[in-house]
């Protein structure tokens, strides 16, 4: 509760005794004990998120990708529940959390990693659909539970974390030559070959890693965070982050090769090997790190393709060959959302402020939503970006969230 909050309690409560109301002065007393434990809003509700809800999230708790089959996704939970912390919403998060355990994680989220995808399946009964975990949204998870535990003074969402990072640790960490200790993107599968791994560069936000590395210093989350400029400084190809990068055999990571076998978190299959959907979230988490956590100036600086490329263009691309040569350049409105922190964090003003526009520009006024189909993707890029410009929330350099309501 904000300081200026309590005090104005307390003169009326001074108030109401100087009058000998006594029973209204031991009401509000209840209410300003609420308030000192964290039960008093005082905040202004978050309008996107209200935008957002009404239209992915289902009361049972669940995001719904209405582009996709109206599947759920772990990702889109754990989404889901770092913004529910950021609006300071703790009923649908407690909600977002139940029907996660309960549906992608067998009904204990102590002991099992959720499942990636949920929806519709050909024979149109509703279940787990992939059921290899994506990592990425374990990390999101696992971060939006304890930081809830932390916000909200709830150890049981605190310890619900704690085993869901050790986990991750347990499962989805690996040793790569040339790049170091880093993050599989998932248990299964990203391991052709004995001395080749597939990684995932926009699975690794800085700012989280370095919350864990602070939090569980013995685990193996300072040499992530370590090894993270290696992987996108050496991976980026002209500056542009890659989707995917093959790795291994103590050489510098390289674009891997499309064979179409793999997910991606935008619902498309890599077809070829590019920088598009998944890679511009790693303008996104380090354009809203803390300018101070280790590894960020070096990162920004290994992926300065895409600022050179916003001073000559008014949106960015949406594709990237393995070239590094634009291919596509009609960039989603979430793109334009991903890209205004990174060019904060460059001191690109005049550059950010086109994205910005196009922002405004494309914003829905019925629905409150960005994109002419405001397409699920989009809309999560844009939640993430604007509660950032809006300093609805941030990070300090250990990771740690700062919130409004706070």
């Amino acid at each position: 509760m904000q300081t200026a909050s309590i005090h104005q309690h307390l003169r009326a409560l001074n108030r109401l005794r100087r009058q000998g109301l006594l029973r209204s002065a031991v009401v509000l007393t209840v209410m300003l004990a609420a308030c000192l434990q964290g039960g008093c809003k005082t905040e202004q509700r978050w309008p996107l998120w209200d935008s957002y809800t009404r239209n992915a999230y289902d009361p049972q708790g669940r995001i719904v990708d209405h582009s996709a089959g109206d599947r759920t996704t772990s990702e889109g939970q754990a989404y889901g529940m770092f913004f529910a912390l950021v609006a300071n919403d703790r009923v649908k998060f407690e909600k977002l959390v139940t029907w996660t355990q309960d549906n992608l994680a067998g009904g204990d989220l102590t002991l099992t990693l959720p499942a990636w995808s949920w929806g519709k399946a050909p024979d149109g009964s509703w279940k787990t659909l992939d059921r290899n975990p994506s990592s990425d949204a374990d990390l999101w998870m696992a971060y939006a539970l304890l930081e809830a535990g932390r916000l909200w003074h709830d150890p049981r969402y605190e310890k619900l974390g704690t085993l869901m990072a050790g986990r991750v640790a347990q499962q989805e960490v690996t040793l790569v030559s040339g790049v170091g200790t880093t993050l599989l993107p998932a248990p299964e599968g990203f391991h052709p070959n004995a001395g080749s791994w597939i990684l995932n560069p926009s699975y690794l936000p800085p700012s989280l890693l370095s919350y864990f590395a602070t939090t569980f210093p013995q685990g193996p989350w300072g040499a992530m965070l370590g090894s993270l400029p290696v992987l996108l400084t050496r991976g980026a190809v002209n500056g542009f982050a890659m989707d995917w990068l093959m790795a291994g055999g103590g050489l510098s990571p390289t674009p891997a090769p499309g064979d179409g076998s793999q997910r991606t978190d935008a619902g498309a299959t890599r077809s070829s090997a590019a920088g598009s959907y998944d890679a511009i979230r790693v303008y996104l988490w380090l354009g809203i790190a803390d300018p101070q956590t280790p590894g960020v100036q070096e990162s920004l600086a290994g992926v300065a393709g895409m600022a050179s490329y916003l001073k000559k263009h008014p949106v960015p691309p949406r594709r990237v060959d393995e070239q590094g040569s634009v291919t596509e350049a009609d960039g989603s409105i979430g793109f334009s959302a991903a890209v205004v922190p990174y060019l904060h964090a460059n001191n690109m003003k005049a550059e950010s402020k086109v994205q910005t526009d196009r922002m405004i520009a494309m914003k829905d006024p019925v629905s409150g939503l960005y994109g002419k189909d405001s397409l699920y993707y989009d809309q999560n890029l844009a939640m993430f970006a604007s509660g950032w410009t809006e300093e609805r929330y941030g990070f300090d350099r250990q990771g740690r969230l700062k919130v409004k309501w706070r």
